[in-house]
């Protein structure tokens, strides 16, 4: 069994999908919800992730992952970038933060972009490794598809020839940022590696 720090219900649903096809068993910190936040302070993926992992693993009665991820857009300098999840405030939804990247995009005719996804694992609050996974794609001029959670009804993934948010959650997996962090994590710990 892992640790995970999360309050997000998509990236658990994500985190046990990827784990029960590596036969990992993946449960919240206990307590999670009522836990102080951790302050993101970091300029990136990893330093967040790291911050979390951190953080919460003084917490953890064992190995403790937390990912910090996002979403890149070339056209906006990268960003919303470590502010995805509060790209239109703090307390954003999905789809204002959806809402504001499409104000945000609209005419711009280069419209690339990738997903990033960057996992740390710690033991006792003590990093252990980092792992990273990321998608290319662009940005659609509308949302598509009923699946997913974030910005994936706006990613558009050429290999598939549609969106994120119109792939199937197993399917999305397994070409996904996340889904390549989190294999490289559990390739990791199945190996007996700490």
């Amino acid at each position: 069994m892992v640790y995970c720090a999360t309050g997000n219900p998509g990236k658990l649903r994500e985190f046990r999908l990827a784990a029960g096809q590596d036969g990992i068993q993946v449960e919240t910190v206990p307590g999670f919800a009522d836990l102080p936040p951790c302050a993101e302070t970091g300029a990136t993926f990893e330093a967040n992730a790291i911050l979390k992992a951190e953080y919460y693993g003084r917490l953890a009665p064992g190995l403790l992952f937390a990912d910090d991820s996002g979403l890149e857009v070339d056209a906006l300098g990268g960003a919303p970038g470590v502010y995805s999840a509060r790209f239109a405030g703090p307390d954003a939804t999905d789809p204002a933060n959806n809402q504001l990247l499409l104000e945000k995009m609209r005419g711009v005719h280069s419209r690339s972009a990738r997903f990033v996804c960057v996992i740390a694992l710690a033991d006792g609050g003590r990093l252990v490794r980092t792992f990273r996974g990321a998608v290319e794609g662009a940005i659609l001029e509308a949302p598509r598809g009923p699946h997913g959670f974030g910005y994936d009804p706006l990613f558009y993934y050429p290999p598939f020839g549609c969106s994120f948010g119109e792939t199937a959650p197993e399917r999305k997996l397994t070409v996904s940022h996340r889904g390549a962090a989190l294999r490289a994590l559990f390739h990791h710990l199945s190996i007996g590696r700490v």
